[in-house]
């Protein structure tokens, strides 16, 4: 008999709780009026504000303006990973991904690091080390059907794993969020990509890189941490997605 390797989760304190509040958050936010129809708006504004929160979380000024001209190579590379995961881009980004999730691995590290890598052929490629082929094959097995866990605790786990595992030379912060919402695309829990859980990480920064330290550890406690403050950010990015189709009424 196969065993689910992340059933155990949803029997940690909360976390099943949290993952249905996540769910349906989201599911409420694109039943929204102005996502029925709209939802491609939604969507790139969602899109812009979460490229700028992720490069923030890893250091760029988090300034939010909308100029054409981005000086800082992280947050255009963010920019470039926001594109992908908006409209067609995002359909085609998510057929890769549920068939072949290091091919879409290595496209989202293509687009975030190219201005910031100073050996071009490191780029889209991991590290050469049998732990980290060993890991990214078994998160790979994970996307692919290795697990029916609630889609919020996938999401955690892949973004936690990319996070703590670190495969690529730069850029696995931007990487390892733009995977989470791949999953959430995937899956259903997000189809249309509406959520900004990244403004929440950016608020409460140093809460955000603990609990991924804490997950990275392994242990319940360590990995519960993770979990739920990343199905609260999946919550409250969908009241950030219902105050942008708000202002769009």
């Amino acid at each position: 008999m196969v065993t689910d390797p992340l059933a155990p989760l949803l029997d940690l304190p909360g976390v099943a709780e949290a993952a249905d509040a996540a769910r349906e958050a989201l599911s409420a936010v694109h039943r929204h009026p102005v996502n029925l129809r709209g939802w491609l708006d939604t969507s790139t504004e969602a899109s812009w504000r979460a490229a700028h929160s992720s490069a923030a979380i890893d250091g760029v000024s988090a300034s939010f303006n909308r100029s054409d001209d981005v000086d800082d190579p992280m947050l255009a590379g963010a920019l470039r990973v926001a594109l992908a995961l908006t409209g067609d881009s995002l359909d085609a980004l998510v057929a890769v991904w549920t068939r072949a999730p290091l091919q879409a691995l290595a496209r989202l590290h293509l687009l975030a690091a190219t201005d910031i890598v100073t050996d071009p052929d490191t780029l889209g490629r991991p590290r050469v080390d049998a732990e980290v082929s060993e890991r990214l094959e078994m998160l790979a097995q994970l996307v692919t059907g290795a697990t029916t866990v609630a889609a919020p605790v996938l999401a955690a786990v892949v973004h936690g794993e990319l996070l703590t595992l670190a495969p690529f030379p730069v850029a696995n912060g931007v990487v390892a969020r733009a995977a989470s919402r791949l999953v959430a695309a995937s899956t259903g829990l997000d189809p249309h990509s509406l959520g900004v859980p990244e403004v929440t990480w950016l608020r409460r920064v140093d809460q955000y890189r603990s609990a991924a330290m804490a997950f990275g550890t392994g242990t319940g406690d360590g990995v519960r941490e993770w979990v739920l403050l990343h199905c609260e950010a999946l919550s409250a990015g969908a009241v950030e997605a219902r105050s942008i189709a708000e202002a769009r009424r």
